[in-house]
């Protein structure tokens, strides 16, 4: 923590200088974003985590990985060999989907040349991987899904160790969230609970716009649970985590058996059981069964309404937007290179002062530190296109030389205005018990604002005696 007090000041740098002189930077596509989703949309299936271990048999078909290789136009579940192919066959016979399976032996990478590559796909779907991924597959992972990929994750109960290598999905999936070299500080803004649940039938929460509910494959009223988990839900860490459904009993930010979420430009869903999937077929020799087609359930509509959400080709709901969209990145001069262009903000708050570290580069936005009464805003107006799924993202530093546990004394306060000025919403509030060392990725939802002109805006508040600091970098508005 900084016990200094900051000093006001201007830039008078050469780079300032020149950076007032540029007009404000065109809206650019982000280089690293993929395309948005085409039609046909593009699903990836994971089998090369061991997702035929023991009874398991998370295929959509033996013939990978192409399973056109097995029936170019399957019209039966039967037509594809493996306990999904009953989603597989759903989607292919749609003619909206291109299916693909990642075979046994394979690796997951991003920005390769291979064709089954996660740059050529639109949705990564990992059925309850039971081998670890590699710390590169995890990179892959979340770039891809960052990026503007979809990711869908499907748990089971913890124990379910079909490969007895002493991991099970809970465990994957939660080092996938929690041990990558991306985003480590709960990115989804969930973590998936150690339970094993022996049997129930969770409710779907009341949402009529909601896209995975209420999708084009049929409305979602239940799912089934025949041991399996649920997650835990923290959106102060991710204010885009949403609970779809939930166990009998629960509600809010506990007992979620499905869930949905938005990381950079991507989104995900996760599902507590791999029961709801089985469609009670597979090959020889395997004990399954078929959840898919319980009467007490709308499993088949789930899996498929969250297909079409995580592809991008649904318009509303969920994580929001989708449909015709170019994903783009929208804000100018987001990490403050050019300078205080393109921003409004008070005097000083953009600057190179070496006494706080950027992120990247050298410029950053210092709000507050000055141990006095002050307050500094910052701010940019961009208009979010219609039909897109719209997410901000900011790295966010805060040190103070407040010594209290539990009294806010400094605020930093990231809002939506309209044109108007008028504010639509609060996403968060910080303060000085926010204090960490280092940057921390905050993201945001801003999907309900498509077709609209906004201003975000932070606004920092100091009180009277001790500094604060909020320091903000590496800002992103990004569309897909």
């Amino acid at each position: 923590m900084l016990g200094f007090r900051r000093s006001r000041h201007r830039l008078t740098t050469a780079a300032a200088v020149f950076g007032l002189l540029v007009a404000g930077a065109a809206v650019q596509a982000s280089a690293a974003a993929p395309a948005a989703a085409a039609t046909p949309h593009r699903i990836l299936f994971d089998n090369a985590h061991a997702e035929t271990a023991g009874n398991a048999d998370w295929i959509i078909s033996t013939s990978q990985p192409d399973p056109l290789g097995q029936d170019s136009s399957p019209s039966a579940e039967t037509d594809w060999t493996g306990a999904l192919s009953s989603w597989g066959v759903a989607l292919q016979k749609t003619g909206d989907y291109s299916l693909k399976t990642l075979p046994s032996g394979s690796s997951l990478a991003y920005g390769g040349s291979t064709a089954t590559d996660l740059s050529n796909f639109d949705t990564l779907v990992l059925p309850e991987p039971n081998t670890l991924f590699t710390t590169a597959e995890k990179t892959a992972i979340m770039t891809f899904v960052k990026n503007g990929g979809g990711l869908f994750m499907v748990s089971d109960h913890t124990g379910a160790d079909r490969n007895s290598d002493g991991e099970d999905a809970v465990e994957i999936l939660n080092d996938l969230m929690t041990n990558n070299s991306v985003d480590s500080t709960d990115p989804f803004g969930f973590s998936i609970d150690s339970l094993s649940i022996s049997s129930d039938y969770p409710s779907a929460i009341s949402d009529s716009s909601n896209a995975v509910l209420h999708g084009s494959f049929g409305t979602v009223t239940k799912s089934l649970i025949a041991s399996g988990t649920t997650a835990t839900l923290k959106p102060a860490d991710n204010s885009a985590v949403k609970g779809l459904l939930y166990r009998t009993g629960y509600s809010g930010n506990t007992g979620a058996f499905f869930a949905t979420s938005t990381f950079g430009s991507g989104r995900v869903a996760f599902w507590g059981d791999s029961s709801p999937i089985d469609d009670g077929t597979g090959q020889s020799g395997n004990t399954l069964y078929d959840g898919w087609n319980d009467t007490g359930a709308t499993n088949a509509a789930l899996a498929l309404n969250a297909t079409e959400w995580l592809a991008g080709g649904s318009s509303s709901g969920g994580g929001g937007g989708g449909g015709t969209c170019t994903a783009a990145q929208l804000l100018a001069n987001p990490g403050f290179e050019s300078g205080n262009t393109s921003w409004t903000a008070t005097s000083g708050v953009i600057t190179n002062s070496s006494s706080e570290a950027a992120r990247t580069g050298s410029y950053k936005a210092w709000l507050n530190g000055y141990g006095s009464a002050n307050t500094d805003t910052l701010s940019q107006s961009v208009t979010i296109p219609s039909g897109c799924a719209a997410t901000l993202n900011f790295y966010l530093h805060v040190d103070t030389a407040e010594t209290t546990t539990s009294t806010a004394y400094d605020t930093l306060k990231a809002q939506v205005l309209n044109s108007s000025g008028t504010v639509l919403s609060t996403l968060a509030t910080y303060s000085n018990l926010n204090a960490a060392s280092g940057y921390t990725l905050r993201s945001f939802d801003l999907s309900s604002y498509a077709g609209q002109t906004v201003t975000v805006k932070f606004t920092g508040t100091e009180g009277s005696t001790l500094q604060t600091s909020f320091v903000l970098d590496d800002t992103a508005l990004n569309v897909s």
